[in-house]
C-alpha cells in the first residue's frame, strides 16, 4: 500500500497555527501557501498521494517538502533559500544612468538614440567599465523606455 513515510511530520501547536494562519489569509506566495497546506496534511497522517492529487502537485514535492521541514524546521520547509548563480552586473545606478543618458538628446548628427550607440557612450563617459549593446536593450526594454520616439529613448540598430 505504498511507501513507509521516511520523514514524519509533527508539528507543534504554534506551528500548526502559524500554518493555517497562512493558508486562510489567502494572499502571499501561491508556493508557500501549497507547502503550507503540505504541512498541515502531512501532519494529519494524509498519504504523500492523497496529498498530491488534491494540491494538484507531484508527489516528489510533497516528499521535498517533508524532508526540508524534518531535516531544516518550518522555514526552511515554507520558504526557498537564496539562490547561487552569477552576481548582477549592473546595478540600480548603472541601470539608471543609461536610461538617464537614452532619455537625453542624440549625439549631433543622429536623430535619436541607437542601442549601440548608447553602449558606446555609455562606456565613453564611464558610467560603466563596458556593456553590450544587447544588455542596454535589455535595460531599456525593462523600463518601458520609447525607442521609437524622436525625442527621447533610444533604437534598436
Amino acid at each position: 500500500m505504498g511507501r513507509p513515510i521516511q520523514y514524519a511530520v509533527v508539528l507543534s501547536a504554534e506551528q500548526e497555527q502559524y500554518l493555517k494562519s497562512i493558508t486562510s489569509k489567502g494572499s502571499g506566495k501561491a508556493r508557500v501557501m501549497t507547502r503550507a497546506r503540505i504541512l498541515l496534511l502531512s501532519h494529519q497522517g494524509t498519504a504523500d498521494l492523497e496529498i498530491s492529487r488534491g494540491l494538484g502537485i507531484s508527489v516528489q514535492t510533497v516528499r521535498s517538502v517533508r524532508k526540508h521541514f524534518v531535516l531544516g524546521g518550518l522555514e526552511d520547509a515554507l520558504f526557498d533559500g537564496a539562490r547561487t548563480g552569477r552576481p548582477v552586473k549592473f546595478g540600480g545606478q548603472d541601470r539608471a544612468a543609461i536610461t538617464a543618458l537614452a532619455c537625453s538628446e542624440a549625439p549631433e548628427g543622429h536623430s535619436q538614440w541607437s542601442i549601440r550607440l548608447l553602449a558606446d557612450k555609455a562606456v565613453e563617459l564611464q558610467l560603466v567599465e563596458g556593456i553590450a549593446p544587447s544588455t542596454v536593450y535589455y535595460m531599456l526594454k525593462k523600463t518601458k523606455s520609447s525607442r521609437t520616439a524622436k525625442s527621447s529613448g533610444a533604437s534598436r540598430s
